[in-house]
């Protein structure tokens, strides 16, 4: 790490600027990255994935921690060549993928255990995690950074004014823990609002319960209307929530995530 420039000195000499269309907030303080790699636990087996490292700051961290094989997955180009330092610092254990972190398959990159750990693209940190959630079987965990606000709505709990599909569909299929919060003044630029590092513990036994798509079904019904009773919201999808014990007159967020699996269940033996 020492033979490695300052984060700055590597921005100004590739013409880094962050780009808004990227959704690009680099974290220069290599003591939070630090912290992040910590967050995320042993990363001495199988592969760690990281998502848009930008300058490597997150990058340098992961290694530095232990990360045996490390894939950064990076769709700007000078990003690439600035990360050349760092695969050249930790000789075989770096791999970089050009390419879209939304049309990557991460569950078919390196061995198991895999491990997602990053600094979210914030414009497409909800579609990612969705996507990685809807086949979590090759995961181990994810240590993710996310705009506090996005963050707040994986955590939410029934009744509060942040529960809502992507709540539901993450704590189905994970145990969700907010670590710490970081302030605006972390990152470059700025963004409008605070951030939050995350853990997701995918909860196993995915294959017993409803699938995927069902989940996805229901849960789009029934939020489609936040204030619609489940007996108009889920008519659409011809599905009874008398049928399962659950009060047709309730709304969606008033609903534990196992109504959600209950109503899934149902709408899937249906067929």
């Amino acid at each position: 790490m020492t033979d490695l420039p300052p984060l700055r000195e590597v921005i100004a000499r590739h013409e880094i600027g962050a780009r808004k269309s990227l959704g690009q907030h680099f974290l220069l303080d290599l003591n939070v990255c630090r912290k992040i790699a910590r967050a995320a636990g042993d990363l001495t087996a199988g592969c760690v994935i990281e998502i848009g490292p930008g300058p490597g700051g997150l990058t340098r961290a992961l290694l530095e921690a232990g990360a045996a094989h490390l894939v950064a997955v990076e769709r700007d180009r000078r990003c690439i060549a600035a990360l050349a330092d760092v695969a050249a610092a930790f000789p075989g254990r770096l791999t970089l993928i050009d390419g879209d972190a939304m049309a990557v398959r991460a569950g078919e990159i390196g061995t198991a255990p895999r491990r997602i750990v990053a600094n979210l693209p914030y414009n497409i940190s909800v579609p990612l995690v969705m996507g990685w959630l809807a086949d979590v079987a090759p995961f181990a965990g994810f240590t993710l950074m996310f705009q506090k606000e996005v963050a707040d709505r994986l955590a939410a709990r029934p009744r509060t004014k942040d529960y809502g599909r992507v709540s539901v569909l993450t704590q189905w299929r994970c145990e969700v823990r907010p670590l710490f919060n970081l302030g605006k003044e972390n990152f470059t630029p700025p963004p409008k609002v605070a951030s939050t590092v995350v853990a997701l513990t995918p909860r196993g036994g995915e294959a017993a319960g409803p699938s995927w798509a069902a989940m996805d079904a229901v849960t789009r019904a029934a939020f489609a209307q936040r204030r619609k009773m489940l007996r108009g919201a889920l008519k659409s999808l011809r599905l009874d929530p008398e049928a399962v014990g659950i009060d047709p007159a309730a709304r969606a967020e008033e609903l534990a995530v196992a109504d959600f699996v209950a109503l899934a269940d149902a709408y899937e033996r249906r067929g």
